[in-house]
């Protein structure tokens, strides 16, 4: 029996050694479920959706970030660059991805902070640590803890063993994904998993490869299958003016989310511009520059419409 009980707390230790990559953890979040809850973001996700607010969640691996706004051009980071792969690019001291190895000499040296870098490996057990510190705000208002994106399930192992010991802690736990992962490793996590935000985009296969990179085919065959075994499914459908606003792709929707066998509702969330400073910062191109977001009178004209489908739909996360 002590030996049983050895090698059970051995295991335990073991699994909170495992390391995965967040950029962000947010606490007193209202907006990814209910009450209170503390928002973790792993990096790396399979899609790339145009109207991404989250473009540091997409790579897998940390990424420097620069502020050009609060560059001083004191030329620090230039001098203490190991690789010298900084160089002035308009005037402005820019790193160069084939020479930058991420080795964080230029972001100590910065004295303005205009230099980051997004993304930090950390081990189960100090996230866990992390996550404690909220639980008055989680018994007191029915939160708890939400993992998000970038795409939680790109970090398998990682992500079940968080939930695993949020469920031993009897914290509640919410996942968002994209559904563009292995059905065995979907379904594995669910026991675990409290509730699921699902992201649906446009039900038109074509449309949806143009959009985020990827087909859809998985997407919805991962939700049928996770429709049938779990009971806390809430859609989230991301509403970009001219792209899946029309009656059609609405439409679409509807059908498609009224066919589920278990789903508690449809959560409609219009488009924003607040991580379009965050292309400039990682250098990345945003398409959708002119792009202006939907009226409230739009959101609410959708919201019937899905409404007609028997589901209960709000705007709003």
């Amino acid at each position: 029996m002590i030996e049983i009980i050895d090698q059970t707390e051995s295991r335990q230790k073991e699994r909170c050694q495992i390391t995965g990559t967040i950029f962000d953890l947010a606490r007193y979040s209202t907006h990814d479920g209910p009450g209170i809850r503390t928002t973790v973001f792993f990096k790396g996700c399979p899609l790339h959706c145009w109207w991404c607010h989250n473009p540091e969640g997409q790579s897998p691996a940390p990424q420097l970030v620069f502020r050009p706004d609060r560059c001083i051009h004191c030329l620090s980071c230039m001098n203490a660059c190991p690789r010298h792969a900084i160089v002035l690019i308009d005037g402005d001291p820019m790193a160069l991805d084939d020479k930058c190895q991420l080795t964080g000499k230029c972001v100590l040296a910065c004295q303005s902070e205009a230099r980051e870098i997004v993304g930090t490996r950390i081990t189960v057990s100090d996230l866990i640590q992390e996550i404690e510190k909220d639980t008055v705000f989680y018994d007191e208002s029915g939160g708890g803890i939400t993992f998000s994106g970038g795409e939680p399930y790109m970090q398998p192992v990682f992500l079940q063993t968080l939930l695993r010991l949020c469920r031993q802690r009897r914290i509640h736990t919410a996942v968002e994904t994209c559904g563009f992962v292995d059905s065995a490793t979907l379904l594995a996590a669910s026991p675990y998993v409290n509730l699921y935000l699902y992201d649906l985009k446009v039900i038109d296969d074509k449309k949806h490869q143009s959009l985020t990179g990827v087909s859809n085919k998985m997407i919805l065959e991962n939700l049928r299958r996770l429709s049938r075994v779990h009971n806390h499914i809430t859609i989230r459908f991301p509403v970009i003016p001219g792209m899946n606003d029309n009656v059609r792709d609405v439409s679409q929707i509807g059908e498609f989310v009224s066919s589920m066998e278990k789903v508690d509702g449809i959560d409609i969330l219009p488009y924003h511009k607040l991580g379009i400073e965050k292309y400039k910062r990682l250098g990345m191109r945003y398409r959708m520059v002119e792009m202006r977001p939907p009226a409230s009178e739009e959101m609410i004209v959708i919201a019937e419409r899905l409404k007609s489908y028997g589901l209960s739909a709000k705007v709003g996360g």
